[in-house]
């Protein structure tokens, strides 16, 4: 049995060479195979997406027969003359509302009169104390007023004795900041003892 396990091994040994050479050599040809065919699958691809130049030609001779065909009329073109109509500026009624608040000063110089324009109303004292400091910035006197039944603190950029100039002052401070839409919110307030 050894004898014959020698004599069968270097047989052995060359099958073993010969099935790896055999894989080796179809592997070598599965290759190739692989890379020839996907540069036929490029060479189709690059060949079927080629438009046509004589598609474009028919149609550029369909349309240019089209054109021929149909005669172009230009229709003679009436001016009219612009007449400007003279503009009136009529002066709008105030008839947005006036709010009546008890309102009690907590900040600023200024005493309250009867016609407040209220640029901002806030619940937070802070953020009304900043307001006003912009607008004394701006150079306004502006005054914090505080409304107890709403718990609200409002910033008062001027006040007046009177309705019209006070409806006066705060359309000219909204057209002043027409960018600032906070501001385009302004109203009046008449004080209440």
């Amino acid at each position: 049995m050894i004898k014959f396990l020698l004599f069968c091994c270097p047989k052995l040994n060359v099958i073993d060479e010969n099935i790896e050479l055999l894989i080796k050599t179809e592997y070598r040809i599965m290759k190739k195979l692989v890379v020839l065919g996907m540069g036929v699958c490029l060479v189709l691809a690059f060949a079927s997406c080629k438009s046509s130049e004589s598609a474009y030609k028919k149609a550029y001779e369909k349309a240019k027969q089209q054109e021929l065909a149909e005669p172009q009329v230009e229709a003679p073109v009436e001016v009219t003359p612009v007449v400007a109509a003279p503009v009136t500026t009529t002066k709008v009624a105030d008839t947005s509302g006036v709010r009546q608040e008890k309102v009690t000063v907590v900040s600023g110089n200024e005493g309250l009169k009867d016609y407040s324009i209220v640029a901002g109303s806030f619940g937070v004292k802070a953020n009304a104390e900043g307001l006003k400091d912009w607008l004394d910035g701006q150079g306004y006197h502006s005054t914090i007023a505080f409304n107890a039944d709403k718990a609200m603190y409002r910033v008062i950029v001027n006040s007046f004795a009177d309705k019209a100039a006070a409806a006066e002052a705060r359309d000219a401070f909204k057209a002043k900041y027409p960018n600032r839409s906070d501001f385009q919110g302004a109203w009046l307030l008449y004080r209440v003892y």
